[in-house]
């Protein structure tokens, strides 16, 4: 069992900004989702503090972290790396929640040496299985911001929108409070590099120990994207989340540490 542990410190600093807990241990590095920053991660910093260094970035562009002038997968890579070098970590767990999942693929394809192992929650080998039209997709995307409003002024309405029948409460609050930390630069920046994943051919080289977590009601990266990853990554485990939609960590919190804790128990 895991122990609930200490308040988590921010830290405000160029080029990166982050959350973290715990001193000591391996480290966990957790990346957030398109709509949300290192916030929404508390949960999480909270359950695994005690045995674990426990780092929630601010991905470039989010909260105080500086923009990068190209947002790519590779540029969002060589910052992760950059920021493991800055934490002074040769190594580091990736807990990915998303687009923050896709970003710990890159990693684990690009900078393997990097990795100890990959949580991806909520997330996808590609973009557009489905056959969603990227262009289509950013459009609707970035309708609001278009007419001016910013991420906090639709972080309720798009949160509720992809979210399971039971999120309320402080965990909605938290999601909500991180979604409101986004600028609108970095929003449109973030929708735009998402569209361009795309690692199917190369799941097949990623062998770090690997889980991949769905919620139930998940439609954003339905159940079947999680398969895909599972059935091409060749060292990947499938978990499943009763009642979660598109944010398993913060919809159901105790059921993604427990599945979480056990996995890195078993490393």
């Amino acid at each position: 069992m895991i122990k609930i542990e200490t308040s988590a410190k921010d830290f405000d600093s160029i080029p990166f900004s982050w959350r973290e807990a715990g001193n000591e241990g391996e480290l966990i590095l957790f990346l957030h989702g398109l709509g949300g920053s290192r916030d929404a991660w508390e949960p999480q910093l909270k359950a695994f503090s005690n045995s674990y260094r426990c780092v929630a970035w601010d991905m470039p562009g989010y909260g105080s972290s500086k923009s990068l002038n190209d947002l790519t997968f590779k540029s969002i890579v060589d910052s992760i790396t950059s920021f493991l070098d800055t934490l002074q970590v040769e190594k580091a767990h990736l807990i990915g929640l998303s687009f923050g999942g896709m970003q710990a693929l890159h990693v684990a394809i690009l900078a393997p040496e990097r990795v100890s192992s990959l949580v991806i929650a909520d997330s996808s080998p590609s973009f557009g299985l489905d056959g969603t039209d990227p262009e289509a997709w950013i459009e609707q995307r970035l309708k609001q911001i278009k007419i001016g409003k910013e991420p906090k002024d639709f972080a309720e309405e798009v949160l509720r929108s992809i979210s399971g029948p039971d999120f309320e409460g402080i965990e909605l609050e938290n999601a909500i409070h991180a979604f409101s930390r986004i600028t609108p630069e970095a929003f449109e920046a973030s929708c735009r590099c998402l569209t361009t994943h795309d690692v199917l051919s190369e799941l097949k080289l990623i062998d770090s120990p690997s889980l991949i977590i769905v919620g139930e009601l998940e439609e954003e990266t339905p159940p079947s994207y999680a398969h895909a990853l599972v059935e091409k990554m060749p060292n990947a485990t499938f978990l499943q989340i009763e009642g979660c939609g598109h944010l398993t960590p913060s919809e159901k919190p105790h059921e993604f540490n427990s599945a979480v804790a056990s996995f890195l128990l078993s490393l």
